[in-house]
């Protein structure tokens, strides 16, 4: 299940992840990722992760969709959570994409919204 939750950043897409994430789950994010896009901006996401287990089929399909149409409007990506396997998610999907991904212990979940929020740095 995911519920998008209201962090009041013009380019961040939040949301609390449970359960499995279902193809409705994801079609969720698409409209939202389209809104910043359409602004100009990058699309951040903030997901902090809840008894997290995973994708149906048919979500982790339209979740790769969605991304390979996406991937170079993505900027950060922060994800909170409490399993190694989540953490080990985070680093594939920072090193398969040009984002700057970082996993964040729910203990320091204050650290990961703060650094969501900073302003991306430029590269030269």
């Amino acid at each position: 299940m995911l519920q998008i939750i209201n962090l009041e950043e013009e380019n961040l897409i939040a949301a609390k992840i449970s359960g499995k994430l279902t193809e409705q789950d994801m079609r969720k994010l698409h409209p939202l990722i389209h809104n910043i896009i359409e602004k100009g901006h990058k699309v951040d996401f903030y997901f902090e992760m809840e008894d997290f287990v995973g994708y149906t089929l048919k979500g982790f399909w339209e979740d790769l969709k969605i991304d390979s149409a996406h991937l170079g409007d993505y900027g950060k990506m922060a994800f909170v959570g409490n399993k190694k396997w989540q953490e080990w998610a985070a680093k594939a999907t920072d090193f398969f994409t040009g984002s700057e991904v970082k996993f964040f212990e729910k203990t320091n979940k204050e650290n990961a919204l703060e650094w969501i929020k900073r302003p991306h740095q430029k590269s030269i």
